[in-house]
Formats: structure tokens, sequence, C-alpha cells
């Protein structure tokens, strides 16, 4: 599939890419212009993350965090408070949308989300929420494991080094130190272990359009994807 594939209705919509190449901002316009549920689905990685330490289990406890997964109930509906949120995450019917951006979570989150046993848990909560229609989700994995059914697929790319020029420039604009090289060696680190992990490896679905956005802003990316959906 190309850009030139004719314009769809679609009702669920999948984003894949590497880090740093614009899924999410992609994904919360597109979502906004559609009046679609924007669903990130690294916040039920965070919310698993969030429980485990509430709970004293320790990241490293790789089958009692993978229990906790299990157990758990994780759902995300469209933002009900004008708060800056892009969704509500609940978790054991508590709102954790806020709890789970805390340092302690941005630490872990990385070891949680390796986890295949949690990875598989939570493949089933995306897609019964992927399933409800009206949807845009983003993800590594999306197309081609938790919503094959997706009618339409968007690979969003970009060169390494495009996206680790981008993390440093949100990161100064945030008044947070930061160094460019630093940024691209972990991203390099971060797309091989993606790409080659033995559980739900990052790759482009046959079917997915492949948008490389190299040298456009958010808002060519954004036309480039509008061609593809009707109603946007």
């Amino acid at each position: 599939m190309d850009l030139t594939t004719p314009p769809t209705n679609a009702k669920i919509i999948a984003i894949d890419g590497p880090a740093g190449s614009g899924k999410s901002t992609l994904g919360k316009l597109l979502a906004n212009c559609l009046g679609y549920l924007y669903f990130d689905t690294g916040v039920m990685y965070r919310a698993v993350t969030w429980q485990a330490l509430k709970e004293g289990i320790q990241i490293e406890d790789e089958e009692g965090v993978t229990r906790l997964a299990e157990r758990m109930t994780i759902d995300v509906h469209q933002p009900s408070i004008d708060d800056g949120r892009d969704s509500d995450v609940i978790a054991e019917g508590e709102d954790i949308t806020w709890d789970i951006r805390k340092p302690e979570v941005d630490a872990n989150v990385s070891q949680v989300s390796a986890y295949p046993g949690v990875r598989k848990a939570l493949t089933v909560f995306q897609r019964q929420i992927g399933m409800r229609k009206n949807v845009v989700m983003v993800g590594r994995d999306i197309c081609t494991v938790v919503l094959p059914e997706a009618e339409l697929k968007i690979y969003l790319d970009a060169s390494l080094e495009e996206r680790a020029r981008r993390r440093y420039q949100e990161l100064i604009e945030r008044g947070q130190k930061a160094d460019q090289k630093q940024i691209l060696e972990g991203m390099k680190a971060r797309d091989a272990f993606d790409s080659t992990r033995r559980h739900a490896p990052l790759k482009v679905a046959p079917d997915a359009v492949v948008i490389n956005s190299d040298g456009m802003d958010a808002q060519q990316v954004l036309n480039e994807a509008k061609r593809l959906v009707r109603g946007c």
C-alpha cells in the first residue's frame, strides 16, 4: 500500500514506528481530527509499572510482574477532565492518568514492557479497546500483532539522526539538559532491541502505508495521513 491508496472510512487506525518517529504527535492530531479515542498503548505498560511499585513487587521479578499484569483490570477512555490529558487511564477502578507519568515509572517501564508475559496479557486489553472502533492506536506492534484487523495501518518512520534531533530539541524546549549524541546512541540501542526481540518485534506490516517524516513538520505528516482517511 502507498500514498496513492484511495481514502478509507477506517474506524480502527493503527500507527507503528520506531522511537522518536512522531507516532504520538500524529496519533493525537489524527484522533482529534476524527473525534476518535487516541490510545498510546504505552500507558498500559506504565499502569502495570505503577501498580507493581505501589504493591512493592520488584521490577526485576518477571514472574511477579507478569502475574500482576494478568490479574489487573486496565481501561482507556476519552478524557473526562480538561487538565491536559490525552485520555483517562483507569486501573483497578482508579484514575491513574497522571500517576503513570511519575519519574519512578519512567525509570522502570522499559523493563516491564520487555517481559513477553506482560505484553501478552496487555494485548488482550488493547484488542478489546481497539475493537470498540473509533480509535487511533499507537505503538510498536499494533499493525502486526495487536490489531492486524485495522482498516488503516501506518508505519511512521524517520532517520535515526532526525529522530535524535527531534528528541533533543524537545528536551531543550522543556528546559532539560540533553546530549544529542547520547540520545542518538540510546535510540540506536532501542531500535536494535525493538526490532530483534523474540516477542512482537518492530516491523512493517505488509499492508501498511509507510510515511517517512524526514524534513517534514507535524502538520505536513498529518496532511499525508489525512489523505488516507475520509472525514478528516
